[in-house]
């Protein structure tokens, strides 16, 4: 059997999402909970989602949205991270800046804790996409697509999208307008 390049490349990309998944799930919780919820899109659902990140940018008048979209129509798979959004039942907190969990959810904002895990979790990965060289970025613009799809359980509000890339040149450098997308 002969693999190519181009195969080997992809495959080492997929491993790799495999990998950051692993570490967001187990990366350090401030709340000891664990709220994370991954999942990696590759093929049809990943050309779904850039579609779903076109739709938002026309909808917000948001060009970098779109611009993100390229990059992951290009890219060899998407990590998604999120956190659900439920509460811990403190009577006293504050950190999400209400008097207690009762009210946060009330309100309909977002546990600090989880969203706190959620950044460490999305640190942890893209940290193991590093020490593989594999190119990547976080991509609010992604995430918020996938919530808006669906792809997540109803409880994860806040995710983040990581796309994975390997080539000669990284595709998520040299985005600005007139870029030429690989």
């Amino acid at each position: 059997m002969i693999k190519t390049m181009d195969q080997a490349e992809k495959d080492a990309a997929l491993h790799v999402a495999d990998l950051m998944a692993a570490a967001a799930r187990t990366a350090p919780k401030a709340s000891g909970k664990d709220k994370i919820v991954t999942l990696i899109l590759t093929d049809g659902d990943k050309y779904a989602l850039a579609e779903k990140m076109r739709c938002i940018a026309k909808e917000r008048d948001e060009a970098f949205i779109e611009r993100d979209s390229y990059n992951v129509e290009a890219s060899h798979c998407v990590v998604l991270i999120g956190a659900t959004s439920l509460p811990f039942g403190l009577t006293h907190c504050h950190m999400c800046g209400f008097e207690n969990c009762a009210e946060m959810k009330k309100a309909g904002a977002n546990c600090a804790f989880n969203i706190t895990d959620l950044g460490i979790a999305v640190g942890s990965a893209v940290s193991v996409a590093a020490d593989h060289r594999i190119d990547n970025r976080v991509m609010y613009s992604a995430g918020a697509a996938a919530v808006r799809m669906g792809l997540f359980p109803e409880d994860v509000r806040v995710c983040y999208g990581i796309p994975l890339y390997t080539g000669a040149k990284s595709i998520f450098f040299d985005r600005g307008a007139g870029a030429v997308l690989l």
